[in-house]
Parts: C-alpha cells; structure tokens; sequence
C-alpha cells in the first residue's frame, strides 16, 4: 500500500488480519501521488492498493514489467468503484493482469454528498454563511425543491439511494437507466423515461449516476444536455468521462442552468480548467465516496481482493 488517505489508516489496519497467513504487507501511512515514489515504495510487490493516485500507462509498464521493464506486480486493489478511471483496463488485460474494484460501498455516501450539492444550489448555505460572517444580512431567496422533478441518468445503488432521499423531499423521480426492469421502477415509485433528452427536458434538477463504462464513455452528449431547460440544476457524483469533451463546459457558458460537480475529466482540476469561471458553479474534490461508513466497507473488500487474488479466488475481479 504505497499511498493511503488519513481517515482510511484504522479501518486497513482493522482489515489487514484477511492477509495473515497469506501476505507480507507493506503499507505506508500517507497519501502521495509521485509515481517514483510510488514505485519505489512498491517495489518488489506483487499485489498494490490503489489508494488515492491514478496509475497511468507508463506507470503501469514499470509497475508490471513490460517491455523488459523491472517490476512484477499481478494485481491491482482499486479503493473505489471507477477503476477505468484509472487504470487502463485494457492494457492490463492484454498482459494479464487483474484489477479489482469494489461495489457498493459508498451508495449511500454518494447520495447523500449529491443531496449535499443540490441543496447548496438550492439555499447557498456555504455563501451565505460566509457572507453573515462579514456582516452582510442581505441575503438570497431560495429554490424549493418539494414537488420538483429529479431526473436520474442511471438507476443502480447510488442512483436508488438518490431517489428515496429525493422522495423524502417531495420530490418526483424519474430516471433513464437501458437496464431497469419496469417493475423496479414500480417498486421505487419512479418514473422510467425512455430518452435521456426527453429526461432532461422533463427535469427540474439532473443528476448524472452511470459507471464509466466502453458503452458509457461520452453517453451524454451535447445535444442531450441541449434538452435542459433553463433554470435546470444539473450534478454529476459520478464520472465526468460519461459526458461527451467539452459538451458540460459549453452548456454552462450559456449562463442559463447552474452545476454541482464532484468528478473532473482531469484530477487535480487545473487552475486554468474553465470550469473554474462558471459564475455559481459548486466544485468538490472527488470526495462524494468519502465517509466514515464508506471507509470501512472499502477497507474490507480492499483487503479481500488481495487475499482472494493470493489463494486462487475471483472476488471483485474488474477486467
């Protein structure tokens, strides 16, 4: 474990006796994202956990050994569940190498920091707080979400857990998923839309909750976002590659809808990402999956990918 974030250090450490018997572990107590280091703190390794830092094409060929380079490692223990994200799936493939990720770990984390970003949109709490702070009492009217209609582009775990908080509120769900059965749409008292443009024209507030996916890179496209009408809140919790480039900011520049975004097509975003200037825009740092709950279901199927890898098991395998 060549990098770890602070607040996961006791639920690994709780979670590391699933490798007595089975495994060495080396772990480091920091998050970093040098690839040297990285490397150099992998060393030897024949499993990693990816905590916290992508692994990109050329760290991949050091990490594994291609091409005659030093290394050896043969599985990858991704903390999250949109490992294409971070590490080239195919190219691990082509040289046999497994990645795991984890699933459903963070459902209810994920919804609850969407809700989190709606309501922001919503009340501006953040800047208002700020503004009584230095004295300003002026402030601002706000955005009733009973009796909108919260549109879902997606509808597994996160997407389900999105909805019953949503219905909490008063609010109408419909949601645009190619895999939901009509009768869990019944269940969940949702209301499946067959085109996710005529979701978007239907919708108050968007909120984007597809895996990253071949069939899902670029799924939403700019004529789809076209289809929102003005005044639209729009969220992604979920990965920004599932836009087509450059169709989100374009939208945006139109001045017409609002955003809350947690996910970037480059993380770090960049100083100079325009995304930046959008006059409202809500930005976190990819930190919707981050919880306390959260922490210790990852830890655990973290660790039970390693052992499961070791002894001859398929848990969570992602390739």
């Amino acid at each position: 474990m060549p990098s770890v974030i602070e607040s996961m250090i006791g639920p690994f450490t709780a979670n590391l006796e699933l490798l007595h018997d089975i495994a060495r572990v080396r772990m480091y107590t920091d998050c970093v994202s040098d690839s040297d280091m990285i490397l150099a703190r992998s060393a030897d390794a024949d499993a990693v956990m990816v905590i916290g830092f992508h692994v990109p094409d050329a760290m991949l060929d050091r990490f594994c050994g291609f091409d005659g380079r030093a290394g050896h490692v043969r599985c990858f223990a991704f903390g999250g569940t949109g490992v294409a994200s971070y590490i080239n799936l195919q190219r691990t493939r082509e040289h046999d190498v497994r990645v795991c990720n984890i699933v459903h770990y963070g459902d209810h984390a994920v919804a609850e920091h969407t809700f989190a970003l709606i309501m922001e949109l919503a009340r501006e709490v953040g800047r208002l707080n700020t503004e009584v702070k230095n004295g300003d009492w002026t402030g601002a009217d706000g955005y009733a979400l009973h009796n909108k209609t919260l549109g879902l582009v997606g509808f597994g775990g996160i997407g389900r857990a999105v909805a019953r908080i949503a219905q909490g509120f008063g609010m109408q769900v419909a949601v645009w998923n190619a895999h939901v059965d009509p009768s869990v749409a019944r269940t969940f008292g949702v209301t499946l839309i067959d085109d996710m443009g005529d979701l978007m024209a239907a919708s108050d507030i968007v909120s984007l909750h597809l895996p990253l996916l071949d069939s899902t890179r670029g799924i939403v496209t700019a004529a789809v976002l076209d289809r929102m009408r003005p005044g639209t809140l729009f969220i992604n919790t979920a990965r920004a590659e599932i836009i087509e480039p450059g169709a989100l900011s374009a939208r945006l520049s139109r001045g017409d809808i609002r955003a809350a975004l947690d996910v970037f097509d480059h993380e770090p975003l960049p100083m100079d990402d325009p995304l930046r200037s959008v006059p409202g825009i809500i930005l976190t740092p990819h930190v919707a999956w981050r919880n306390d709950e959260a922490y210790i279901g990852l830890t655990k199927q973290v660790v039970q990918s390693i052992a499961s890898f070791f002894t001859g098991g398929t848990f969570n395998i992602a390739n």
